[in-house]
């Protein structure tokens, strides 16, 4: 087993979810398709409620400073009258949530209305979330190290609650002192960890980031960030630069606490 030594003066462990906690295929195959499929039906099911309005307008905004994008999918304003109009303008919202994830856009917008069905899935026990058999047990271990342990991921915070309580090792929100999503900044922006930092109130050098994405362990290590870059299956490649320069890791077991020997 490859071991990697944390850090001493690492007291935080920053931990992307995507490709690095949960497999990439839970995320593509189930909690996206999850969304196309049943976006319709939740919006004409919800469409009354003051949380969808709001996500409606929030896409609406976000729809109009796309406008110059090609295909972009424009959402009019409210229906005056009449379930024709209605219906319009939940395709029109349909259409725009399926052009902005085949894009695999991370729009804040987006994300909201997504964590808000993804609530209803696993709430009502249609989904729940898969984790990496290695990843409880490790942090579990840490925790009882001393070390405190932080999500980042650029599913919204509510998204990411979700997913640790509501999983298939049951509700394991407990093993999470905090969460942060894109509105603190976006991953692959070094200020972002700053901060993280500055919310947690350490230094960026007393944090450690496992994630998968290269482009986003570079903007860490900008920040003088600790990163260790996750292998995980199904995950993308690396260069053979990439894999020189980095510290890999293929299970969170490989880490080795200097504090907790």
């Amino acid at each position: 087993m490859v071991v990697l030594s944390v850090p001493a003066e690492v007291t935080v462990i920053l931990l992307d979810i995507e490709g690095t906690t949960t497999p990439i295929a839970f995320v593509k195959d189930i909690l996206f398709p999850y969304i196309k499929e049943n976006v319709k039906e939740y919006l004409q099911t919800h469409w009354e409620e003051e949380e969808c309005q709001q996500d409606i307008s929030l896409l609406r905004k976000q729809a109009e400073e796309d406008s110059h994008l090609d295909g972009a999918v424009p959402i009019p304003a409210a229906p005056e009258n009449g379930a024709d109009d209605l219906q319009l303008m939940i395709q029109a919202v349909v259409d725009n949530v399926c052009w902005q994830m085949s894009l695999d856009r991370k729009t804040t917008a987006l994300k909201q209305l997504q964590g808000h069905m993804w609530r209803a899935a696993f709430t009502a026990g249609h989904v729940k979330a898969e984790f990496f058999e290695d990843v409880v047990p490790a942090v579990r271990k840490w925790r009882e190290a001393g070390m405190k342990v932080y999500i980042y991921s650029s599913g919204s915070v509510e998204a990411q609650k979700l997913l640790f309580g509501y999983s298939t090792e049951g509700d394991i929100l407990e093993l999470v002192d905090g969460h942060f999503d894109t509105k603190i900044g976006h991953k692959v922006e070094s200020e972002s960890y700053r901060k993280i930092a500055n919310s947690i109130g350490c230094s960026t050098n007393n944090i450690l980031f496992l994630t998968d994405v290269t482009l986003e362990a570079s903007a860490a290590e900008e920040a003088d960030v600790h990163v260790a870059v996750v292998v995980r299956p199904g995950n993308a490649g690396l260069t053979d630069d990439e894999k020189t320069y980095y510290s890999l890791i293929t299970s969170f077991s490989e880490l080795y606490l200097p504090s907790s020997t």
